[in-house]
């Protein structure tokens, strides 16, 4: 029921009755006065009928003849002025001195109104004299004396059936302006709204833009408005969602890129120290290059993140793999004391991505060997490749500090978890999400003062999926 109340049409309905009952009430007062007036009209010309009756009889009426006459015209005593000259033609005993004398010859409304008031509020049966014109020009004037009881009874009853009428009217009126609302206004903005709710769950959505169908005017111009504001929202949206993929894109590409780089820049650095003049000259241009290529690359990484291609699975030889990531790690790390060791079972083969697995061992090297760096003390560094029913199970240990709590908090998170001073902590997201490609897991498996292993599991019953 308050849930009705506070609705639209609800209050809408609440308001129709309140104001059609205000309004019943404006006319009910002039209603009653207006009956009162015509009451006493009428006896009034019910007295001069009587009058006129015995005044043909020329007076030979009996007591109980002019009794009944004044009892039909419901009237005490009437009183005929003609010819200047004042006629007491009724009468019979009146029971209390007159109260009032009403002149109902030229009333002003006011007085009516005001006089009707009063009759209303006075309980008391008063004795009142009403003077009059008579019916055609029947003479100068007609006066009567009458009682009041009968005149406020039946005022009550008329006043009582307009208020019944008005109840009614209001009722049915407010029935049909409710219905009227329902279909014309509150049905359209509950149709807007549902439109709204049902966009903001998808606003990606085109199919989900309201198509304006309303005939009102005003609410067909919110329907229109609302559509412009959704399909440019939709289509900002789809332009702010192609720009975020193609920024985490680039992203991924130049962290990997920055990687390989960097390498690049290693064996550019022992070519400064070549005796050959021609290398003498060409390598510092190709060392300023590759250095402004990585400093584009880490500037890149500042952009979101996209779906990695699918993996396109086949049989790798998992050995000459592990043993290309160590050796490219051992160059970069040549001055470090880091030591490198495997344990993968020679021609042993697994069912993954060649390039996608390469990313993700390098990775996993790569951030064990800047840990173990940043350290200052030696540490080893290690790979090791099991195979069981299920499938294989690649481990990347280090004899590291360990990973901070911060970085095992949001350890696989984009831009989170990194390790070090100038990490951007994308490597692992990278990883992991080849990793989930192939149908396998990438997880920590334990890190702390001892150091850390990440264990990396691939299935071999991966599903096989179409080459991007």
């Amino acid at each position: 029921m308050r849930r009705f109340l506070n609705s639209l049409s609800g209050r809408f309905l609440i308001l129709t009755v309140i104001f059609v009952m205000i309004a019943e009430v404006l006319i009910f007062v002039p209603s009653v006065a207006r009956f009162r007036e015509d009451y006493l009209l009428s006896r009034l010309e019910r007295a001069q009928i009587a009058s006129l009756a015995l005044l043909a009889a020329e007076d030979m009426i009996d007591a109980g003849l002019e009794a009944e006459l004044l009892e039909n015209a419901g009237v005490l005593n009437v009183v005929l002025r003609r010819d200047e000259a004042r006629q007491l033609v009724l009468s019979s005993p009146v029971p209390a001195p007159i109260h009032a004398t009403f002149d109902l010859r030229d009333p002003e409304p006011a007085t009516l109104i005001a006089d009707a008031l009063r009759r209303l509020w006075d309980p008391e049966t008063r004795v009142i004299r009403v003077i009059g014109d008579p019916v055609r020009e029947a003479g100068l004037l007609i006066e009567v004396t009458l009682t009041t009881d009968r005149l406020r009874t039946e005022m009550i009853d008329y006043g009582l059936r307009i208020l019944i009428l008005s109840a009614v009217i209001s009722i049915v009126t407010a029935g049909l302006l409710f219905l009227a609302v329902r279909f014309v206004l509150v049905t359209p903005i509950r149709r807007v709204v549902g439109a709204m709710q049902s966009y903001a769950e998808a606003p990606e959505d085109a199919r989900r833009i309201i198509e304006p169908r309303a005939g009102v005017t005003e609410l067909r111009e919110a329907e229109d408005a609302l559509q412009s504001l959704q399909t440019q929202l939709t289509g900002a949206l789809r332009q702010k969602e192609r720009l975020a993929q193609l920024g985490g894109a680039v992203a991924r590409i130049s962290h990997d890129l920055r990687n390989i780089l960097a390498t690049a820049q290693l064996f550019a650095d022992r070519m400064e120290v070549s005796e050959d003049p021609k290398v003498k000259r060409a390598a510092p241009k190709l060392v300023g290059a590759i250095t402004r290529a990585v400093a584009l690359c880490e500037g890149t990484l500042a952009f979101g993140k996209a779906e990695e291609p699918p993996p396109r699975l086949g049989l790798v030889q998992i050995a000459p793999l592990v043993a290309d990531v160590i050796e490219s790690e051992r160059l970069a790390s040549e001055d470090a004391p880091v030591s490198y060791g495997e344990d993968v079972p020679a021609g042993m083969t697994l069912r993954a991505d060649p390039e996608q697995l390469h990313r993700v061992l390098a990775n996993l090297v790569r951030n064990a060997r800047q840990a173990i760096v940043a350290s200052g003390e030696e540490g080893e560094i290690c790979v090791s490749v099991a195979e069981d029913g299920e499938g294989w199970t690649i481990r990347v240990s280090d004899t590291g500090p360990g990973l901070p709590p911060k970085a095992q908090e949001h350890l696989f998170r984009p831009f989170s978890a990194g390790t070090r001073k100038g990490g951007t902590g994308l490597g692992l997201a990278i990883s992991e999400d080849l990793v989930k490609g192939h149908g396998g897991t990438l997880q920590l498996e334990r890190t702390g003062p001892e150091g850390t292993v990440f264990l990396l599991r691939l299935p071999k019953g991966a599903i096989q999926r179409p080459a991007a």
